[in-house]
């Protein structure tokens, strides 16, 4: 029953994912813009960015070898993931932090397998800074998933 939460957080986070690397990417075909869409400006833009490697670009590898690899890595995650949430008698905060982790970790691998890379759109820059990386929505449950099961770990509800 709790691995419920756990299932529907990582679903939603594929679907959220997927959709909005469609959207941007096929329908608003951010690729055919040179200086990328102005969403927020300059805080954020949309600029078309293909990924091989893993956040920011490390690892990068044009390989078949290199690909699978980290498809393999992202699935061994995963599953580690879901069962240390499994045994252990998470709440149902760390519950959603894992879902998001994992359904951000799928996400990617889904692009890796479509497309032989992940697909990032979002750029965020600041105060004068121009910040040459791209990323998605994966990336960002990603992140707050695993940001979120290192602080609650471990902590009664509030």
């Amino acid at each position: 029953m709790r691995v419920r939460v756990l299932i529907w957080a990582g679903l939603a986070a594929i679907v959220i994912d997927q959709l909005s690397k469609y959207l941007v990417v096929h329908v608003l075909r951010v690729a055919d813009q040179p200086g990328g869409i102005d969403v927020l400006s300059p805080l954020l833009t949309f600029r078309y960015g293909e990924n091989r490697g893993i956040n920011f670009g490390l690892f990068q590898g044009n390989t078949e070898a290199a690909r699978w690899f980290l498809i393999g890595i992202s699935l061994a995650i995963s599953v580690g993931v879901f069962v240390w949430l499994w045994r252990i008698a998470a709440s149902q905060r760390m519950l959603v932090f894992g879902g998001l982790l994992i359904g951000g970790a799928l996400g990617n691998v889904i692009d890796r397998v479509l497309y032989g890379y992940v697909l990032d759109f979002l750029n965020m820059s600041c105060c004068g800074i121009d910040n040459p990386f791209v990323f998605n929505l994966a990336d960002v449950f990603i992140f707050a998933g695993a940001l979120g099961l290192v602080l609650f770990e471990g902590k009664k509800p509030s």
